[in-house]
């Protein structure tokens, strides 16, 4: 039962050297696996002695550190439940999460103590503690006072390990509950499919709050015994300079446009890098052709929500195919996915539908909301992801979007991620974003704003007339604007909510 939890799972992949580096950070401070494991353990030992009841939350908001990650494995070990919230989040979101979620124990940052130890005290935690990324704070003063061993405490795979909560952009945020089984799972088919060797060293640059930093990263290096290369905050000289040591990268699209306008990005600063991994957002076919014509490799773009951690992947191994730019690849081993038409039935390849998916990585449900929960299962169950797209003759899945950005209009369905699509390809366009707003005649139509390249110059109207010239006049936007820059949440994605509320008078 013990081999249930995660954590056992994770430990029983270290290396047989404990004293060999695990995790090196960009200060030069190198943790051995031994470090982990005991550090671990005094932490886990920490929660245990507070008495909490079985299946207690621990709500954590930090910034990255190695020591946060320690927290995170102790969590695991000790048979607690991990809630990692977003550094971004303010005392109204956090009020709300700790309201909803009721942790035991709340873990924040010493600058933000007076705030959020008001609002956990309020809620009926009973322990707050802190944590900076200085490895200071009052939680490791406390766990400095226990023993280094710890016996690691069973769990069933279906028992809980971690509590996600999903952005909210269309109501209240939903905790997504994720299980031993669900996360081990996964990392062991990714450990797999994305051909992770001995010797493998990982470049961790990604924030620590998120299924892809915490969960497809963290895992990966651990249940491959392979030593991580950990930087607080994404700098991308410092990642370039940072791959002549390293094998893997895991980044969202944003991290390899920002590299790209790097010089120092060449075949020789990557040559002994084996993979890089996109996610979490839209990886545009200009970047991609782009990074691999600068590197001589191609990015393995993936797919994953905080339900379901990972879903599909571009191949890894030459032999199973190609990494087509604009797909996310096949569905992953043990992974149902199919795509379903307004009555619920499968749909033939090609044809543009509701994606939904099955597996052993599928999330529990939502926490505290059966009736949530029911909603996004049919009745076969199935998930409903709330992403739209297809498969291709090939296999390939492509995302067209999220089914809450649809546009309807005139009674026609209009899919952002096409319209996009040709917008990108204007001359001196970097990126768009088409959004749906209100209109007295159509019910709704689609707005387009759109980045222009550096040193290049484009005209709304321009860009309208041209793609007239494309598209059926149904999914021509009514207006395109200029900007600077999308919104963009902490993962990249595009904030494609403030962009409708900017623009939802337009047509009043």
């Amino acid at each position: 039962m013990a081999s249930d939890n995660l954590y056992a799972a994770l430990r029983g992949a270290f290396p047989s050297d404990l004293q060999s580096a695990a995790v090196e950070t960009a200060d030069g401070l190198v943790y051995s696996w031994s470090d982990l494991e005991r550090a671990s353990a005094m932490l886990a030992n920490l929660l245990q002695s507070l008495g909490l009841p079985a299946g207690a939350r621990i709500a954590v908001q930090v910034e990255k550190s190695v020591e946060a990650m320690l927290l995170y494995l102790a969590t695991l070990r000790a048979g607690y439940v991990f809630l990692p919230l977003n550094t971004a989040y303010q005392s109204a979101e956090i009020e709300y999460f700790v309201g909803d979620a009721e942790p035991s124990v709340v873990v924040c940052s010493g600058r933000n103590f007076g705030w959020v130890s008001k609002i956990a005290f309020k809620a009926g935690t009973r322990h707050v503690f802190t944590l900076n990324e200085d490895r200071t704070g009052s939680l490791l003063e406390r766990a400095a006072h226990h023993g280094d061993r710890q016996q690691v405490v069973p769990r069933s795979a279906d028992d809980l390990a971690a509590i996600l909560y999903t952005s909210g952009t269309t109501g209240r945020s939903k905790g997504a509950m994720l299980t031993h089984g669900n996360l081990l799972s996964n990392a062991r088919v990714l450990k797999d499919y994305w051909g992770w060797q001995p010797g493998d060293v990982l470049i961790h640059a990604l924030p620590i709050f998120h299924v892809h930093g915490l969960f497809v990263a963290i895992h990966g290096a651990l249940i491959n015994g392979s030593k991580m290369i950990w930087l607080a905050r994404f700098e991308p000289k410092l990642v370039i300079a940072k791959m002549r040591e390293a094998t893997v990268f895991m980044g969202v699209p944003t991290l390899y446009v920002r590299m790209l306008a790097e010089p120092a990005l060449t075949r020789e600063a990557t040559k002994t890098m084996r993979l890089f991994i996109a996610g979490s957002a839209p990886l545009l076919p200009e970047t991609f052709n782009a990074w691999k014509e600068r590197t001589g490799q191609a990015i393995l773009e993936r797919y994953g929500m905080s339900e379901t951690v990972m879903l599909t992947s571009n191949p890894y191994h030459p032999e199973q195919g190609e990494r087509r730019a604009g797909t996310v690849g096949f569905p992953l081993p043990g992974v149902g996915l199919r795509v379903a038409g307004e009555d619920g039935k499968e749909l033939p390849a090609g044809q543009i539908g509701a994606i939904q998916v099955r597996g052993p990585n599928v999330f529990r449900g939502y926490w505290r909301m059966p009736e949530k929960t029911r909603e996004e299962f049919t009745g076969d169950g199935w998930f409903k992801t709330g992403d739209v797209g297809k498969v291709d003759e090939r296999g390939y899945v492509h995302i067209v979007g999220r089914s809450k950005d649809l546009i309807i209009s005139g009674g026609y369905n209009v899919y952002p991620a096409e319209i996009e699509g040709y917008i990108n390809e204007l001359p001196g366009v970097a990126e768009s974003a088409l959004v749906g707003v209100p209109h007295p005649d159509f019910g709704e139509v689609g707005v387009a704003v759109v980045i222009p390249k550096p040193g290049a110059s484009v005209d709304g109207d321009a860009v309208i007339a041209q793609l007239k010239s494309r598209l059926a006049n149904f999914k021509i936007p009514k207006r395109c604007f200029v900007v600077g820059e999308l919104p963009r949440n902490t993962m990249g994605k595009v904030q494609k909510n403030l962009l409708r509320e900017e623009h939802k008078a337009l047509f009043a």
